[in-house]
């Protein structure tokens, strides 16, 4: 039996889902007795890597503009988002989401991975997108944030002038392509098993479960959970 189980987790900072799927899958390592040799991998996932954020746009006039259909279907698309939320303990508010392209801050994410703070700071890129209404795309915002973490300021300042990561950021999502992963969140245990969405914490548990019990590595992945709810992919989030 090893002592370590990887688990790679595909997600974008401006996807809801992803945001409640950490949540879960963090519920899930709570109940899971070897959750110590759990290491967690976030894998960079962006929706809209070519998005141009437009000055004062709400998301409520993105999303009815994005998907074609009127702002009373977008805002209960919302407002379903922002309950699920709460069942997992999140304050979403959409009405302060300030519409930004991810890839500076998957750029933050791979300079905290090398100092193991990228789970820290995924979390603050969520609460700052979802919940606190910032620009996740604004250096300011991503400075305050590797502050808070404790990343070394003369890397975050290297990071603003140059395109470092960036190569990182894009073989994360060659992999997905390779993968097939369509959508995100995307859960791959072990290199075994692949949830697809942000599903139930006793999915995630039973993956956990088995993948350690199994031990040994195998490369060919199985999907345990593929469903298209629960997750956000290029054409919509449901």
């Amino acid at each position: 039996m090893k002592n370590q189980l990887k688990v790679q987790i595909w997600s974008d900072v401006m996807c809801p889902f992803c945001y409640i799927g950490k949540r879960k899958i963090e519920e899930a390592l709570s109940h899971f007795e070897n959750k110590e040799s759990v290491v967690i991998e976030w894998k960079s996932f962006q929706l809209d890597p070519n998005f141009v954020a437009t000055p004062n746009e709400n998301i409520v006039d993105h999303l009815a503009e994005k998907y074609r259909r009127d702002t009373d279907w977008a805002q209960s698309m919302i407002d379903n988002m922002t309950v699920n939320a709460k069942n997992s303990g999140l304050d979403f508010h959409f009405e302060k989401a300030i519409l930004a392209n991810s890839q500076n801050a998957h750029r933050l994410l791979h300079l905290a991975k090398k100092h193991q703070l990228s789970d820290e700071v995924k979390e603050l890129l969520f609460k700052a997108y979802l919940t606190d209404g910032l620009n996740v795309n604004d250096w300011k915002t991503l400075q305050e944030i590797a502050q808070i973490v404790g990343l070394p300021l003369e890397e975050v300042n290297q990071l603003i002038s140059s395109d470092n990561y960036l190569n990182e950021v894009r073989q994360d999502q060659q992999e997905a392509q390779a993968l097939g992963v369509t959508g995100v969140p995307f859960f791959v245990f072990d290199n075994k098993y692949a949830i697809s969405g942000a599903q139930p914490a006793e999915t995630f548990l039973k993956a956990l479960e088995q993948t350690w019990e199994e031990g040994e590595f195998i490369t060919s992945i199985k999907t345990d959970v593929s469903s298209e709810t629960n997750s956000c992919t290029i054409d919509s989030c449901k």
